[in-house]
């Protein structure tokens, strides 16, 4: 079988690689290795072949090759997915991460970004003219991923999510065709691609639409262990009737004592009087351990988690949305936090708030509307013996939140059930599984938070 599988994968590369103008990589060629691995070190799988794309041209015949072939194939922006989708084994890897076209014109305030930017890359190219757009919160994490999934970021209460911004893309169908898609323009497919995942195509581009962002106010602020559980009850009262402006995200770890240690980071993208105003409660709460509010460049908040994501670690997510993180919720994540194996683990809480939270359900794929928050059980750690306890810690905690959550962030989810990817899409999953079944009819695009076709439901 393995004999095979090598065959099959020098033909596809020797047909690739008369085809397209980037490179086309095997096991032992320079580069394969770097190019197989994500932030994720849980993952490792090895394709049989991987292009590195430099064009809409190579994309399309990479698509065609895999289905002749009858491989899989995955697609790779940022390689930040916790589930590893980015990578498969014994297929076809398209690597998006050479597309970084960032062409911004400041007087539409628009931007054409290439699929393998990167927030950082996004948010340089675009700083320059004193713009921005919704998007994630680590500048690592690649555009494309991030904003098919939905993309909740630091501008979400004032300009929506990342894919709510979105004006068009440039899409690989199935089929291997190019297409433009839009409200005009494919708007079946517009509507799903904007939360529905990698389900439907490859994105070349996107173009999105930017707002004037230079400076804003915003850092964190820590609080003593013994005023956790205040603390967040302060914040959930302070999020829940916050003006558009402000976006906020709580974290939850492990002190060097073995207590809970919280932070909350804040954004105020508005006029700097108001939100002192508006931020005072949190500031002045505890009193504060730490208070890092500050007028800061946008683009510093950015970067700002970086250092907690360095390459190499393991990782094993599990996430739902909360609506009201208060009483019961609250007491299980603190208790909870005092046992986390790996003092690099976080529980977040990241709203979704303004702006965002008032688009319908239904008029884009991404379902979860309303003010919401994204809990995240992000546990992470560095020796491969101790995968054992913070999986099960992680699992654990889960299932204690889940009488109080609904539904899922799709960004968020690993390796689940099916329910759990319809609870990612809501209600609007079957609308999605009809757009399916008209561009991908053969799940081509399967290597994601699946949605199969209705044909073969």
């Amino acid at each position: 079988m393995a004999d095979s599988q090598a065959v099959a994968g020098g033909d596809l590369r020797g047909r690739l690689a008369g085809l397209v103008k980037g490179r086309v990589l095997g096991a032992g060629d320079p580069g394969y290795e770097v190019s197989r691995r994500v932030f994720n070190a849980m993952i490792d799988r090895r394709p049989a072949a991987i292009v590195s794309c430099s064009c809409a041209e190579d994309v399309a015949h990479g698509v065609t090759a895999a289905r002749e072939y009858g491989v899989p194939v995955s697609v790779r922006g940022g390689g930040h997915s916790v589930a590893g989708n980015a990578v498969c084994q014994d297929g076809l890897m398209l690597d998006m991460s050479a597309m970084k076209q960032a062409a911004v014109d400041p007087e539409r305030e628009l931007i054409v970004a290439g699929a393998g930017l990167t927030l950082g890359e996004f948010d340089a190219a675009t700083s320059r003219y004193g713009l921005a757009t919704t998007l994630g919160v680590v500048s690592m994490t690649g555009i494309a991923g991030l904003t098919l999934g939905g993309g909740i970021g630091w501008l979400n209460g004032k300009h929506g999510l990342a894919c709510d911004n979105v004006v068009s893309m440039a899409v690989v169908t199935a089929d291997g065709q190019l297409c433009t898609v839009d409200a005009g323009r494919h708007p079946d497919l517009f509507w799903a691609m904007r939360g529905g995942g990698g389900n439907f195509g490859v994105v070349v581009s996107f173009t999105y639409r930017l707002h004037p962002v230079t400076t804003v106010l915003a850092g964190p602020i820590s609080y003593p262990p013994e005023r956790a559980a205040d603390a967040l009850h302060l914040y959930h009262q302070v999020a829940s009737t916050a003006p558009d402006p402000l976006a906020t995200a709580a974290s939850v770890s492990r002190g060097p004592d073995g207590q809970p240690a919280l932070s909350v980071v804040a954004c105020w993208s508005g006029p700097v009087e108001e939100g002192e105003q508006v931020l005072r409660p949190l500031r002045e709460f505890g009193p504060p351990a730490f208070d890092g509010v500050a007028l800061i460049p946008y683009t510093e908040l950015q970067t700002m988690p970086d250092p907690g994501f360095p390459p190499g670690r393991l990782h094993y997510w599990k996430a739902s949305f909360l609506a009201d993180p208060s009483g019961q919720a609250i007491d299980t994540i603190l208790r909870f936090a005092a046992t986390m194996p790996s003092p690099y683990t976080g529980i977040g809480l990241q709203q979704i708030t303004g702006a965002a939270s008032r688009v319908a359900p239904d008029a884009t794929a991404f379902a979860h509307r309303g003010r919401l928050y994204d809990c995240l059980i992000l546990s992470q750690w560095d020796d491969p013996a101790d995968s054992p306890d913070n999986i099960r810690w992680t699992r654990e905690l889960f299932d204690a939140i889940a009488p109080h959550a609904r539904g899922v962030y799709v960004n968020n989810l690993g390796e689940e059930g099916s329910h759990r990817v319809r609870d990612a899409y809501g209600g609007n999953y079957d609308r999605l599984a009809a757009v399916k079944s008209v561009y991908d009819p053969d799940n081509v695009f399967r290597l994601n938070q699946n949605i199969r076709p209705a044909a073969v439901h």
